[in-house]
């Protein structure tokens, strides 16, 4: 497969690219919002030099729309601007063929600039950025793989509006946690899934049968770059949605698609290398001080960042008493009941595993607020609470929001979100989240009908 290497893509690399692959009709070109969602446009091949060339404008609002894809006016983005567009780069290395495209299509990631040439606070991508520079400048280098829970279901809902497995798994006899018969019912999909990664250099590596049926975890190889190891992220979601569609299923990341089944989580594992290339977590018998106060860090300030990792009504559900989602800044070694896990490992590969997040929550905001809560633990020597031995979920009350109204409420607040993602992004982020509570606040579901209409 063709693609453009190296830190610049040059318009005449664009036009090798073509040449390389002359069936190519259109291309996607994409930015990734607040909520994780890829906007952008469809432009004709014969765009691909000039986008190189020139960018392509997009309003700076588009990265901050609601989830149902409204302007946010609080953002001040849209008419306090006149909707001005900003200019947005391809990501270099970014542009492949479009595995699910027969050939006819291609797509590139964007990063959005501010017309002065600036990188956009706004976007996503930009922010954790900012937050790996951190590390970059003291020379060292967090070494970063996500794991991605997600569920697969038939693309025709019920009456009820209510989506159900695969039939293919009913007649398989439903799911078995790490069962091979529940993957291999599946075979023909995970097939098309794995050739897409290929075709797009994405560093997929074991999937699993999960708890629930059609529900599966993808684990993609550790890269020694977080920003890239978003990029995966994001380009996986979209990956598996594409191939899914085209077999007639819908796949989903939703944090908690059922309240009695378990949930779908974007666990994140990271180790970090000094200038030598060393990982400073490993070393000694114990955790070293570096690996104490990066999960000291982590923990401090879990409660700030919860509006990162559990970003929507929905994801709220996921956090229940022996669920596998944490309920409070624990940590633990080897231990999946808390937030923070150090996992059996290679003395050299010692990393942790950070639990919290929810398979709906944006990569790149994921994984600038861990690195985020590392560097936090790191620069000021925090120490971490005592270990959790055992089950956290008995040991320890809640200590984590349990609302999305007091997530929202402790994201506005934090100093540490605003030296981490900027003051401007945490007013944004939360001017989003506040149109999206405003609407669910006026939306009556129809459990209150068939509790109270005919009783009160």
């Amino acid at each position: 497969m063709s693609t453009i290497d190296g830190t610049t893509d040059a318009p005449e690399q664009a036009a090798k690219f073509l040449e390389a692959h002359p069936r190519i009709e259109f291309l996607e070109a994409f930015l990734t919002d607040a909520n994780g969602i890829a906007r952008g446009k469809r432009v004709s091949a014969e765009s691909l030099v000039r986008l190189y060339r020139s960018g392509l404008c997009l309003p700076a609002s588009t990265l901050v729309l609601d989830v149902w894809g409204n302007e946010v006016e609080a953002t001040g983005l849209v008419f306090a601007t006149g909707d001005a567009d900003h200019p947005c780069y391809p990501v270099p290395g970014s542009l492949r063929p479009l595995p699910w495209s027969d050939g006819r299509g291609a797509q590139v990631m964007l990063r959005m600039q501010t017309p002065s040439g600036e990188a956009f606070a706004a976007d996503p991508r930009n922010i954790l950025a900012r937050v790996a520079n951190r590390f970059a400048e003291r020379g060292e280098t967090p070494v970063v793989a996500t794991e991605l829970e997600f569920r697969l279901f038939d693309a025709e809902f019920d009456g009820a509006g209510i989506p159900h497995p695969p039939a293919r798994l009913a007649r398989a006899g439903g799911s078995q946690l790490y069962g091979l018969d529940e993957i291999d019912a599946m075979d023909v999909v995970f097939a098309d899934i794995e050739e897409a990664c290929r075709a797009q250099d994405l560093p997929a590596d074991t999937i699993i049968a999960e708890q629930s049926d059609g529900q599966y975890e993808l684990n993609l190889r550790h890269v020694a770059d977080p920003v890239l190891a978003a990029d995966h992220a994001v380009l996986l979601k979209r990956t598996i949605k594409a191939v899914a569609r085209r077999h007639g299923l819908l796949a989903s990341f939703m944090a908690k698609p059922f309240g009695h089944e378990s949930g779908n989580g974007l666990h994140v594992h990271m180790s970090l290398l000094d200038a030598e290339g060393r990982n400073v977590f490993a070393g000694g018998e114990g955790p070293t001080p570096r690996l104490r106060h990066a999960v000291g860090g982590l923990a401090a300030t879990m409660t700030d960042a919860m509006l990162v990792f559990a970003p929507h009504a929905n994801s709220f559900r996921r956090f229940q008493v022996d669920s596998h989602a944490p309920l409070g800044p624990t940590w633990g070694f080897d231990n999946r009941t808390t937030a923070v896990r150090i996992p059996l490992s290679a003395p050299d590969a010692l990393r942790v595993e950070h639990r919290v997040a929810g398979a709906d929550a944006n990569p790149y905001l994921v994984l600038a607020a861990v690195l985020a809560g590392i560097d936090h633990g790191l620069s000021g020597a925090v120490e971490p609470p005592p270990e959790t031995e055992g089950s956290a979920f008995e040991q320890h009350a809640r200590g984590l929001p349990e609302t999305w109204e007091e997530a929202l409420v402790a994201f506005r607040a934090s100093g540490f979100i605003a030296d981490y993602l900027g003051t401007e992004y945490r007013r944004l982020f939360s001017a989003c989240k506040e149109q999206e509570q405003a609407r669910f606040r006026r939306e009556v579901p129809p459990v209150e009908y068939r509790t109270y209409l005919g009783t009160i």
